[in-house]
């Protein structure tokens, strides 16, 4: 018998497999912490549902002296394993006391589930894979329907959703957000579909342009899917006969006509870094090289103004970056926090 289990994931949405992984910790171990993936992100096709929503069916599955047992933590990603297992081990830490028997409770399926070797320490409680059910072809059938007819498209899913999914996939169901997850869905699908047929899956190259001034940061508001409407940096795909310098001044006048010379952006540039996690895009393998630029204290902000995929452009004062988490696009809140780790607060 262990002191406490760890059950980690996404849980988008929760199903069968998921419970059998978490009646299997409370089999284990007297306490059990579930760690909610994927937390304090804007809602995407991949990652519809809050921490909190994602709570709810977890517990809402348990009996009551079960949940007493039971404690969920959110973990935001890093896109940096390091960074990550770190932060799991101190959530872990704020609910355990020193000296306890930890297992760590999972299956490897495929190359996703690599994280259960990234704690030494903690003792693997394997389980086979029940079934050959995943979240994923849930979201495609809940996508794929409309409001109207998402408990159909739910119904060959039935035995494998516990009524409180199912209530909260009905009732998400009606609100604004699904419709709009909807359509980066289909706009996703046809992404994907449009490259299927390569030989070889694409590798695509972005660039992304840091400028702070007066210790404000320029951002953008995205025009069109994926991502509308969340907050993120100027940037785009590299053009055939562009260097990477080129094409992230290209992207930033295009966007945010903003007036700053080039030379003088090339004196401001204060660092490059290389963004290649193979998860952070759903667009596909998407490397991105992001320019850091500080162009210091000056009278005034450099004039900009919205214009290609920007909708709005805005300047963020640093301090207050932190607290629109939840709107950026894809992982450009992790590459502001890389940059001014100083300045923008996370919980490590």
């Amino acid at each position: 018998m262990y002191d406490t289990a760890i059950l980690i994931g996404r849980f988008e949405p929760v199903h069968t497999g998921h419970l059998a992984l978490l009646t299997h910790a409370l089999q284990a171990a007297r306490q059990v912490i579930v760690i909610v993936g994927s937390a304090f992100q804007a809602r995407s096709p991949k990652n519809p549902f809050s921490w909190e929503e994602r709570a709810d069916m977890l517990l809402g599955s348990l009996e009551e002296h079960e949940r007493a047992r039971v404690d969920v933590v959110p973990v935001r990603d890093y896109y940096d394993e390091a960074r990550w297992v770190h932060a799991v081990r101190k959530a872990v830490e704020g609910h355990t006391s020193p000296g306890t028997r930890i297992g760590l409770v999972g299956h490897f399926k495929d190359a996703s589930s690599s994280y259960l070797s990234a704690f030494p320490g903690w003792e693997l409680i394997s389980l086979p894979r029940q079934g050959e059910i995943d979240a994923t072809m849930i979201r495609n059938a809940y996508f794929g329907a409309t409001g109207q007819t998402a408990p159909i498209a739910l119904a060959p899913f039935h035995d494998v959703l516990p009524p409180s999914t199912r209530g909260l996939l009905e009732r998400f169901a009606g609100q604004p957000e699904f419709k709009e997850l909807q359509n980066e869905w289909r706009m996703l699908r046809g992404y994907r579909e449009a490259w299927a047929s390569a030989p070889y899956a694409p590798v695509f190259v972005t660039v992304d342009a840091l400028l702070r001034c007066n210790d404000q940061i320029l951002l953008i508001r995205r025009a069109h899917a994926p991502g509308r409407g969340l907050l993120a940096l100027p940037g785009g795909f590299i053009e055939q006969r562009e260097s990477i310098w080129q094409s992230c001044l290209r992207e930033l006048v295009e966007e945010t006509h903003c007036d700053v010379p080039a030379e003088s952006l090339r004196q401001a540039l204060r660092e490059v870094h290389v963004f290649d996690h193979p998860d952070r895009s759903q667009r596909g393998r998407t490397i991105t090289h992001a320019h850091y630029f500080d162009l210091g204290r000056r009278a005034a902000l450099p004039e900009v103004r919205a214009d290609d995929d920007a909708a709005q452009v805005v300047w963020v004062p640093i301090q207050e970056i932190a607290s629109h988490e939840a709107a950026f696009f894809e992982d450009h809140f992790q590459i502001l926090n890389h940059f001014l780790k100083e300045q923008i607060q996370t919980d490590l």
